[in-house]
């Protein structure tokens, strides 16, 4: 044992003189920052999510090698809309070179590249446009997606809740009373937000996107939005303050506890009947009722009497 350990104790020596200080493990440094190096190209100064445009000019005489192109369905009931607005939507597509066809007997739409297209992402871009437009999303928010800073998401609400009539609830409670719940998420995230059938289609930048899928979501595993909208709107006013600017804002937001009510209970107390092996007493017959009463031993003369006196009582009553 001694031997080995001596030997590790060696290796372990020539590998420290061997790698160069700078890359030795400093022991002031915790140990899961240990051996992070220095990365000159990324500071502070960078913002990671700063659009960063791509022109014609960048891209030069190179244009795409290969044709691409997407396709997708629509419903029967869009025909009509996207008959009367395809002209401007090959128009719209035409500035960025890009051949925007409709089937009418498949109910498709698709869009292909040409030999001019220089923007190798703008036929994703189109491929977005063509999904919400199945989707029933106006062509005039629709064509946002083309923009650089603009980007879309569909989200699917279907499967998260079973039961259909809390489903419907729920997505009701997303879109609030006169769509004012769906106005003000829109309002805090400059987004466009559509709800229809099982999907969500949102447009918008790419953080506006995060925040609603994080609303939608919550909403749909019985969170109401109105917690959600509260902190967006206390988030907006701290991003106004330069001083807040480095620090931590969970002293400010909100923190809500589900709480759940406890049922009242009653005072009634239920008598459990013990299980008995005989079988149940037989219920009286009518001409047992009779005998009891002693109305069977009447003659029937006597009984008619008797029944029409009833009838006068009741009548009398009404």
């Amino acid at each position: 044992m001694g031997k080995g350990s001596k030997k590790e104790d060696k290796k372990a020596a020539a590998v420290a003189a061997a790698t160069p200080a700078s890359d030795q493990p400093k022991k002031d440094v915790p140990k899961s920052k240990r051996y992070r190096k220095d990365k000159p190209w990324d500071h502070e100064g960078i913002d990671h999510w700063a659009n960063i445009p791509y022109t014609k000019d960048e891209a030069g005489e190179n244009t795409l090698v290969e044709e691409s192109s997407f396709s997708t369905l629509f419903p029967k009931y869009r025909e009509q809309y996207l008959r009367e607005w395809w002209p401007h939507i090959e128009r719209e597509l035409k500035k960025h070179h890009i051949v925007a066809e409709l089937d009418l007997v498949e109910g498709s739409m698709t869009v292909r590249t040409t030999r001019k297209t220089w923007d190798p992402y703008i036929i994703i871009k189109a491929r977005d446009v063509i999904k919400l437009l199945a989707r029933s999303v106006p062509f005039q928010h629709a064509k946002r997606v083309l923009q650089d800073e603009i980007a879309c998401e569909v989200i699917k609400i279907a499967n998260i809740v079973r039961n259909k009539e809390r489903f419907v609830k729920r997505r009701q409670r997303l879109i609030g009373p006169n769509g004012a719940t769906l106005k003000a998420i829109e309002l805090l995230t400059d987004c466009y937000m559509l709800v229809q059938g099982n999907t969500v289609s949102c447009i918008g930048p790419y953080k506006g996107l995060k925040q609603v899928r994080k609303v939608v979501l919550d909403c749909m595993n019985n969170i109401h939005p109105v917690y959600n909208i509260k902190t967006l709107m206390i988030k907006r006013e701290l991003m106004k303050r330069e001083d807040l600017k480095g620090e931590s804002w969970d002293r400010f937001l909100p923190k809500f506890k589900k709480t759940n009510q406890k049922k009242k209970k009653s005072n009634t107390q239920i008598v459990k009947k013990e299980p008995s092996h005989l079988p149940p007493e037989q219920l009286p017959r009518k001409v047992d009722k009779e005998i009891e009463s002693g109305e069977y031993f009447l003659k029937p003369s006597g009984k008619r009497k008797q029944s029409s006196g009833i009838n006068k009582k009741k009548r009398s009553k009404n």
